[in-house]
């Protein structure tokens, strides 16, 4: 009879160091941003077909580079916020000749300033848009060590907003306008407080809630169908360790408060954040919405795959809110 506790338990034990080991790994991977020492590790783990797939350089990559040498030629005024926990976080600031309005660029997961959103930063530079290139927490000069899927970069995207508010002078229209986890930060800010500058918001490839994303991360990457223990897990490590729960990385609610005009884009064929996020999030969402899905368009390859209609409907939307009075 001892034997067989014996070996239950040590049957137990074993389950459940194995379980804690792949929650910390998991947690790692996903979540810490340490920017020298893991880079071998994240490879290995992350570099998976879907990312490479989905990246604008497979397809487009001319457009990608020609468009990124662009920004990285401009002369941009670098610009620095204190977020509400204390990281000095970096931008770089871009004047248009006549402006007639200010974008705030808000990235994706572990993107860059200077990634897929040059190609739609050199258009709307050309025409007439002012341009605050945000780099998130943890990502270029930007101090950090978590990614927290939009828990506090949705604080970080609001300070923004002020901080360009506050330079405003002229109190041109400001939009918010992010990709991938940069638009869900974006959708997540607009529950709270914003300058009445902010006339709107595009969120491009947006997804609905971390939990959610890790879902379908588990699900359709690694085949792990049932996965409620690792959540538990990584909610708890994002808590004791990183400082925020999942369940504030959600749009939710933000959706529901929010007042302001809302353009979804999302490309049909994404594997890496699925278009039915956008679908929930323009459901969600109770303010005037507007909810474009590009045919055979994969991650942040809207703007790619079909330029003329992505930038009509951007520009559109702009023309359309310009003018219109936003209070939050």
């Amino acid at each position: 009879m001892k034997k067989k506790i014996c070996k239950l338990s040590a049957v137990v034990l074993l389950f459940f160091s194995g379980t804690m080991e792949i929650g910390w790994r998991f947690f790692n991977m996903v979540v810490c941003c340490k920017r020298e020492g893991r880079k071998k590790e994240r490879k290995k783990w992350f570099e998976l077909s879907h990312i490479r797939d989905n990246h604008p350089r497979n397809g487009y990559a001319k457009e990608y580079e020609e468009s990124r040498a662009w920004c990285e030629a401009q002369k941009m005024q670098d610009c620095y916020i204190r977020s509400v926990d204390g990281l000095k976080l970096h931008g770089f600031y871009l004047s248009a000749e006549n402006a007639k309005r200010f974008v705030i660029l808000s990235h994706g997961y572990r993107g860059s300033r200077f990634g897929s959103l040059s190609f739609m930063a050199k258009y709307l530079h050309e025409h007439q848009c002012n341009l605050l290139f945000m780099e998130q927490r943890c990502c270029g000069e930007s101090e950090g060590k978590y990614i927290t899927f939009g828990a506090k970069e949705k604080w970080d995207v609001q300070r923004w907003a002020i901080y360009v508010s506050e330079r405003n002078k002229e109190k041109l229209p400001i939009y918010l306008y992010g990709q991938s986890m940069g638009a869900s930060a974006v959708l997540m800010a607009s529950g709270y407080w914003l300058p009445s500058e902010v006339k709107g918001l595009i969120a491009d490839c947006g997804f609905q809630s971390m939990e959610r994303q890790m879902q379908d991360m588990a699900d359709n990457w690694f085949h792990l169908h049932y996965i409620p223990l690792l959540l538990k897990e990584m909610d708890c490590l994002c808590h004791f360790v990183a400082g925020f729960r999942m369940k504030d990385a959600d749009t939710t609610e933000a959706m529901k408060r929010n007042t302001r005009p809302v353009l979804f884009v999302h490309g049909e064929k994404d594997t890496y954040v699925y278009p039915n996020n956008s679908f929930q999030n323009y459901m969600l969402c109770k303010a005037p919405k507007e909810l474009v899905i590009v045919p055979g368009a994969r991650h942040l390859c809207s703007a790619y795959a079909d330029p003329e209609l992505y930038q009509r409907t951007v520009m559109g939307f702009f023309e359309k809110y310009d003018g219109s009075n936003s209070e939050k």
